[in-house]
């Protein structure tokens, strides 16, 4: 097993449960690849047990470690992951991650590698499968935090602007809106007039409502053009790392209304911690799905979510596009704009 990319809440109870059936049920010997892609290429691994994923369920990250290593960017890195699987007499590889660590998987697959993909995104952007374990955790740390952030907002009429994870895909965003009464939402797939913005803050303020919520996911842009700070560094699957929406809108805010806005970034702080119960749940059926798979020779798929069913899909489905927020949650969240 290895753990890529970003870590989230649900990545340990997703490998409790593949040791768990692995060992109890099927009598296998599990090994642990540490620190993601990085790990197989370095031939970084060692065994894993049921005794060693004790008290693991409700703990946040991985206790095998991640990285956003790209084996198919580091000369010899392909082979490199090749030669650790066979010399150490591997006859199956997990991989547990989201776009990027499953788009590796599902070349790795193609080659004739034995591999079956667990998805992980907190953004919840995968398509092939309907929600994926952290994304309920993310949003009810989110939620949290709006709720909080009312009552000071309001103690002060002040505008907050409050800036989460979600690069190209406002799911996070969008259910944190509608679930801690946000005025304006801000997400990646619709581009948003500051102007308006502004004017819908207006009209609140001025019917007598003391504070305004503002929740923009940190790949929303304007309509005239980015205002999102970007250090111009490139991780190895090529993202550029995002940082600052938040800041600079609320900059523009104070500016166009004259009210006192200030910005929280709640970065880092949505993928740690304890899972909720619905992604512990869900982390674990993935888990028991993917040994399953293992042992039906299943290579070169992905368990999924659908319907409330788990199910295998393609990896190459799994990778294809991005999963974009429903239009029609959206509307929802916009009845309560202002």
């Amino acid at each position: 097993m290895l753990t890529g990319g970003g870590d989230c809440p649900g990545l340990n109870a997703v490998m409790r449960a593949v040791v768990r059936k692995g060992e109890r049920i099927y009598g296998d010997q599990l090994v642990g690849i540490r620190d993601g892609w990085r790990g197989a290429i370095e031939d970084n691994l060692g065994p894993v047990s049921v005794e060693s994923f004790r008290g693991t369920l409700p703990r946040g990250g991985t206790i095998l470690g991640s990285s956003r290593t790209n084996p198919y960017k580091q000369e010899g890195g392909v082979d490199a992951v090749k030669r650790t699987l066979s010399e150490r007499g591997i006859d199956a590889l997990v991989a547990i991650g989201g776009e990027d660590t499953l788009g590796v998987a599902a070349k790795l697959a193609a080659e004739g590698v034995h591999v079956v993909g667990v998805p992980k995104t907190i953004d919840n952007d995968l398509s092939a499968t309907e929600l994926t374990f952290g994304f309920d955790t993310a949003v009810q740390v989110c939620v949290d935090a709006i709720d909080r952030l009312h009552t000071t907002a309001e103690s002060h009429d002040r505008v907050m602007v409050v800036e989460v994870m979600g690069r190209h895909a406002g799911h996070i965003a969008t259910w944190a809106a509608i679930a801690g009464g946000a005025t304006m939402l801000l997400v990646p797939e619709i581009p948003f007039d500051i102007d308006e913005v502004c004017a819908v803050i207006q009209r609140r303020h001025e019917r007598g409502r003391w504070a305004s919520i503002v929740v923009v996911a940190e790949g929303a842009t304007p309509t005239e053009g980015s205002l999102a700070l970007m250090s111009g560094e490139v991780d190895a699957f090529g993202h550029v790392r995002l940082g600052g929406i938040g800041d600079v809108l609320a900059k523009a805010i104070e500016e166009r209304t004259g009210y006192e806005t200030r910005a929280i970034v709640l970065g880092h702080v949505q993928r740690g911690g304890t899972p909720t119960a619905f992604d512990r749940v869900l982390a674990t059926r993935f888990g028991i799905a993917a040994i399953d798979a293992v042992h039906d020779s299943a290579w070169g798929t992905m368990v999924a979510l659908r319907a409330g069913d788990i199910v295998r899909v393609p990896l190459d489905e799994a990778t294809g596009e991005l999963k974009l927020i429903d239009p029609a949650v959206y509307e929802v969240a916009s009845v309560f704009f202002g």
